[in-house]
């Protein structure tokens, strides 16, 4: 991973600005399809958006490591960079420059790419990684990377998301939102970005020589079909995010994978929103978390 002070990755050149068009659609063009979801400014507000629903799920923990005031924090795809923004010194890295142009001093955004060599001079007191499944071809060696840039005592966590939506009672079971879910991890795979490792996390993780590893699970459910108050507002939000996002989520892995047609994909997402929007389908994202610490 480039160090800000002696990489060009500091200098925002001409071509990373030069975004792949799609099917009306915006695509990073640094490392151009290495990241399979777009980057423009309908995603920009669902990212936002989710951030938001975040903060409900952990009552606004950014984090559950139990760092105490980190001063050196690294975003691994910062996105928007929106979560960034509460921390004493923190780099964001993303592939896409969308972050905001004006920042705090305490903050800076880098385009830079994860699964090349990592060459930071400072350690990180913490790292964090949100939702970055099918992003990476190798998981276990970015925790390796992790690991080897934490100061004694550090933390990496992850915060990821699991498909297919599952339910409490079989309503997923048959139905279109089941199947896109699998459809998704198919393609991932074949693109050689799986989208469901998070199983692998805490494995990766001791391999990597990380001790004291929790992990912790949430829900998301797909409307608000829970009696629950908590869960049927989180259900609410995350009807608006799936349903907003459905769209960039199918189209790079269907069209670019599995050779769908850009209409077969819009008949598939008008079917999973009809699900999504269905509250006798009792439907749910499981959301881990998994974080350790550097000896």
């Amino acid at each position: 991973m480039a160090n800000p002070v002696h990489n060009a990755t500091t200098t925002l050149a001409e071509s990373i600005w030069s975004y792949r068009v799609e099917h009306g659609r915006t695509y990073h063009a640094y490392k151009d399809g290495n990241y399979i979801f777009p980057n423009d400014d309908q995603e920009k507000d669902r990212l936002d958006l989710q951030h938001h629903l975040f903060n409900l799920c952990f009552k606004d923990k950014l984090f559950f490591a139990p760092v105490r005031e980190p001063k050196h924090v690294l975003d691994v795809g910062t996105g928007t960079g929106i979560w960034a923004l509460d921390f004493v010194q923190v780099v964001g890295t993303d592939l896409s420059p969308i972050q905001p142009s004006f920042v705090p001093p305490n903050l800076s955004f880098i385009i830079d790419d994860a699964e090349d060599e990592w060459l930071w001079k400072q350690k990180f007191d913490l790292i964090h990684l949100r939702l970055m499944g099918g992003s990476f071809r190798d998981w276990q060696a970015i925790i390796q990377s992790a690991y080897d840039n934490l100061a004694p005592g550090g933390y990496l966590e992850i915060q990821d998301y699991v498909l297919p939506a599952r339910s409490p009672d079989e309503t997923v079971k048959g139905t279109d939102l089941e199947r896109w879910g699998e459809l998704l991890i198919e393609a991932a795979g074949k693109a050689g970005r799986p989208i469901d490792a998070s199983k692998h996390f805490r494995q990766y993780m001791l391999n990597a020589g990380f001790d004291d590893i929790h992990e912790l699970s949430f829900a998301w459910p797909t409307n608000p079909w829970p009696k629950d108050k908590d869960l049927k507002m989180l259900g609410r939000w995350n009807l608006v995010n799936i349903t907003d996002g459905m769209e960039g989520f199918c189209l790079a892995l269907l069209t670019r994978v599995l050779d769908w047609k850009k209409e077969e994909v819009d008949i598939l997402c008008a079917k999973v929103k009809s699900d999504l929007k269905n509250r006798a389908i009792h439907g749910y994202f499981e959301i881990p978390v998994v974080y350790g610490r550097k000896l």
